[in-house]
Formats: structure tokens, C-alpha cells, sequence
């Protein structure tokens, strides 16, 4: 016993692991990249910063129908092919809108985009956890997941750094060619499905939602996005506005938030791993309060600048906790389960940058859109006591 303990804990985590993360690292810079560009496209676009903003909400509501959609759809094709073809669609959804000036065509390529999207990270979640054993789920999926917070980091500030030096729609042509490159890395190093494998059932998968668990972890997902990311959204306004930053910094502070969205990301893999419900009630505690303290003190750069670090630190730590735990309780069907902690993570995005559209508009202004993810950062403590309640008595897990 003592001897299995530390090669659990020190057991490599396989290749594939960060191959999904760097598929995951494309997906992630797509979704974030117009909170850093909405004022060039806005201009550009002939529309205001709040309508630009429904490419996020769109992109959102793409990914809450399409990944559950996509999930089930693509349940009998072989994973690596799956992901191939997200990331071809994904480049084709990115061409449309580097070429055309149509808005409506525009919310529509980032549609197709977040369909695509969806299935890959539901899909990317599952491979990475499994191929990675039980005991490491949670940590692989804290690097699979933290593809995404590497965007933050990287690809979302240069991103927006392109798009201010050589137009908002360079980025997109970018992103295009380095999906077509990942298609093919993709599917030739991820590992085909065994022969002898289960065969996937729609029934099973539909079968593993029943435990009323996946559902509060569900909950738990749409909230806390919906908390970080409707400050998120809105952020280059309220550092432009309130905090008096000139644009040319709002991507050096989307790396600030970045990074600090990488390490919790990653933080939260591995201490979720041993403690979930502590370190999920400390993220969602001290998301509350930097969020309530950014709401006060926005008018004050320094402080500001620490505070949005620390709502990536929090913000994302829980996410790959509640993905792990998704895929923990629908045993042996967890496609579904990934997905739709995917799209609860989007209706979250969505409902809450929609909400911060209207208070960015109101008389809070670029203060609004940061109330609003405060008060939803509140209701998330919730359906995490009733979850870990119910855990402890069905299960015994702490």
C-alpha cells in the first residue's frame, strides 16, 4: 500500500494529455479573443462595443446547444477523427469571418465555430481523463483545461495585440491556419480507439444524467462562469474608462488575468484531485469578494490590475474540478456529462455577458457589467453545499 501511494502520485501523464491542451489552447484564444479587440471591431463594424460583444454571446450559445448535439452525434465515430474535424470546421468558421463585413454572417461563423468548439473539448475532456487512469483524471484534465487558461495567458493578449497592429480580422486568418496544422497533429498522435473497446450507446450515455449529482455540478459550472466571464467580457471598456488605461495595455492586462487563470486552472486539477470540496468553497469565496472588491476600486490601476489576476486565479480553478467530477458520476458514459458541463460553463458565459451588455449600457456604465457577475458569484455557494451533502451521504467522499 505504501508503495503504490507515491507512484500514483508522481505517474507521468501521457502525450495525448498535451495535445488535447494544445487543440484546447486554439479554442480557448477564439472564444476570449474579441473581449481584447471589441472597440476596433465596433468601429470597424460600424456597430456599438455592446452589440459587438454578441460575438462572445453567440459563440457562447453555439457551444450550450452544440456540445451536448455534437456529442451525441459524433458518439459512434472514432475520437480522433471527431477532434480532426472540429478543428477543420473551426478554420473554416474563422475564414468566413476574417473575409466578410456582415454582421449577421459574422454571429453565424461564430456559431459554426463554437459548434465545432463544443465537440472538441467534450470529446478532448473524456480522451484525456481516461487516458490518463482514474487516480490522475483530475490532473490531466487541469492541463487539458489549462490549454485553455494558456490562452489567456498568450493567445488572447497577442491576439489583441494583432488585432490592433494589423487589423481585428488577422487574428482570425492566424487562428484558421494553425487549426488546419493541429487537424493533422491531432490525428495522427492521438491514439486510435481499442477494437475491443465498448461500444458507445446513446441509452447509456442519457442513463448516466440521472444521478441528480451531475446536475448540481452542472449548476455550479453555469455559475461560475457566468460570474467571471460577465466582468470578463467588458473588461478592455472598464480599464479604458474607469481605470484610465490607455488601450494599448488592456492586452498586457488580459496576460495578468491569463496567467492567473493558468495556475488555478492548474492548481485546481491537482488539489481537486484530494480535496475537492475545499478547495472549490475557497475559489468560489474569494471569487465573490475580488469581484466585489473590483467593483470599489476599479478607479485605481494597480489595484485593479492584481484584482483581475486574482479573478483568473479563482474564476478557473474550479473548472476542472467540476469537469472531473461530471465525468467521475456518470461512470461508464461520460461524453454527455463532459459535454454539458461544456455547455453549462457557455450558458453561464452567455446569460451572464448578456445581462453585462445591459448594465454596461445603464448608468453603473463599464462598473455594471462587474455588479453583475458579483451577484452571480453569490448564488454559486448553493448547489455546491446541497452537492457536497449529497456526496457525503451517498457516497462518503468529502
Amino acid at each position: 500500500m505504501t508503495t503504490t501511494l507515491p507512484s500514483t502520485k508522481t505517474r507521468r501523464l501521457p502525450l495525448v494529455t498535451y495535445v488535447l491542451a494544445a487543440g484546447v489552447f486554439l479554442m480557448g484564444t477564439t472564444e476570449f479573443i474579441v473581449a481584447g479587440i471589441l472597440p476596433e471591431i465596433a468601429t470597424d463594424l460600424g456597430t456599438s462595443v455592446a452589440n459587438a460583444g454578441l460575438m462572445i454571446t453567440v459563440f457562447a450559445v453555439g457551444m450550450i446547444v452544440g456540445t451536448p448535439t455534437m456529442s451525441i452525434l459524433t458518439l459512434k465515430l472514432p475520437r480522433r477523427l471527431t477532434l480532426s474535424l472540429a478543428l477543420v470546421v473551426f478554420a473554416v468558421g474563422h475564414v468566413i469571418v476574417a473575409l466578410t463585413s456582415d454582421f449577421t454572417l459574422i454571429l453565424g461563423a461564430r456559431f459554426l465555430t463554437a459548434l465545432a468548439t463544443g465537440a472538441f473539448w467534450a470529446v478532448a475532456a473524456v480522451v484525456g481523463a481516461k487516458a490518463a487512469g482514474a487516480a490522475s483524471a483530475s490532473r490531466a484534465l487541469g492541463v487539458v483545461l489549462g490549454g485553455g487558461m494558456l490562452a489567456n495567458v498568450v493567445g488572447v493578449p497577442l491576439g489583441a495585440f494583432a488585432g490592433q497592429a494589423i487589423g481585428w480580422r488577422g487574428p482570425f486568418w492566424i487562428l484558421a491556419a494553425l487549426a488546419l496544422v493541429g487537424a493533422v497533429a491531432v490525428y495522427r498522435l492521438v491514439a486510435a480507439d481499442p477494437a475491443s473497446g465498448r461500444t458507445p450507446s446513446v441509452r447509456a450515455e442519457l442513463a448516466s444524467m440521472r444521478d441528480s449529482r451531475v446536475w448540481l455540478v452542472l449548476a455550479g459550472c453555469a455559475i461560475v462562469c457566468g460570474s467571471s466571464l460577465a466582468a470578463y467580457t467588458f473588461i478592455s471598456p472598464l480599464l479604458t474608462e474607469n481605470t484610465g488605461l490607455a488601450a494599448a495595455a488592456v492586452p498586457l492586462v488580459l496576460m495578468a488575468y491569463g496567467v492567473g487563470a493558468f495556475i488555478g486552472s492548474t492548481l485546481g486539477g491537482h488539489f481537486g484531485a484530494h480535496r475537492p470540496y475545499p478547495a472549490l468553497f475557497i475559489s468560489a469565496g474569494m471569487t465573490f469578494l475580488v469581484l466585489g472588491a473590483l467593483f470599489l476600486f476599479s478607479h485605481y490601476a494597480v489595484v485593479t490590475v492584481v484584482l483581475i489576476f486574482l479573478l483568473g486565479l479563482f474564476g478557473m480553478a474550479t473548472n476542472p474540478i467540476l469537469i472531473g467530477k461530471a465525468v467521475g458520476y456518470a461512470g461508464q458514459a461520460p461524453t454527455l456529462a463532459s459535454a454539458l458541463s461544456t455547455s453549462a460553463f457557455n450558458l453561464g458565459t452567455a446569460v451572464g455577458s448578456w445581462m453585462a451588455g445591459f448594465a454596461l449600457e445603464s448608468a453603473l456604465g463599464a462598473s455594471g457589467p462587474v455588479l453583475v457577475g458579483t451577484g452571480v458569484a453569490a448564488l454559486y455557494f448553493l448547489p455546491l453545499t446541497v452537492l457536497m451533502l449529497k456526496d457525503r451521504k451517498e457516497r462518503g467522499v468529502a
